[in-house]
């Protein structure tokens, strides 16, 4: 059996299934707070949980994204002649940088986004919040989604980036 690949699918599902949940969960109590706090939307308010789900949606899946950027590090690393145990604690480390960066740059995309949308229209988006309008909801939740579907790949390639894949020789 081969050890790092094991210990590669083992880090994978518990990194995914912990990163995934805490993610989820500050996620959904930033915003429930903003909503209370800043908005004074009711806890209760179904058009807000509407626009909520979306953009927990949006995170997931931008977030999804960068489970290969971590592999490949992890490969990168795992072929290199260290312990199991200062490779765990390398992925640990450098998968929670990428984590982060990529959590920041998908709050920041919706954020911007849906800013901008509600700035270049005449309608009150979070007045219709507010108020329980689900099509206003609708309609910012849609925005939300196309944008994180928009941006996934962007976010994905940057991490990519930051991978630190070998260099190939230049020789032609």
């Amino acid at each position: 059996m081969n050890e790092k690949l094991a210990l590669l699918s083992l880090i994978e599902l518990l990194s995914a299934l912990s990163c995934g949940v805490v993610i989820l969960y500050v996620t959904f109590r930033l915003l429930r707070v903003y909503g209370s706090k800043k908005l004074g939307i009711d806890q209760y308010n179904t058009a807000y949980m509407v626009f909520v789900a979306a953009v927990l949606f949006s995170v997931g899946f931008t977030m999804s994204g960068i489970v290969n950027p971590i592999l490949s590090y992890f490969r990168i690393m795992s072929d290199q002649d260290i312990s199991v145990m200062n490779l765990f604690l390398s992925y640990i480390a450098t998968g929670g940088a990428y984590i982060s960066i990529a959590y920041i740059l998908t709050i920041l995309v919706i954020s911007l986004g849906v800013g901008l949308y509600t700035f270049m229209t005449p309608l009150k988006e979070v007045q219709g919040l507010k108020e329980n309008n689900i099509g206003v909801s609708i309609v910012l939740a849609a925005i939300v989604i196309v944008l994180s579907l928009m941006c996934k790949d962007g976010i994905i390639l940057l991490i990519e980036s930051i991978v630190p894949y070998p260099q190939l020789p230049m020789d032609l």
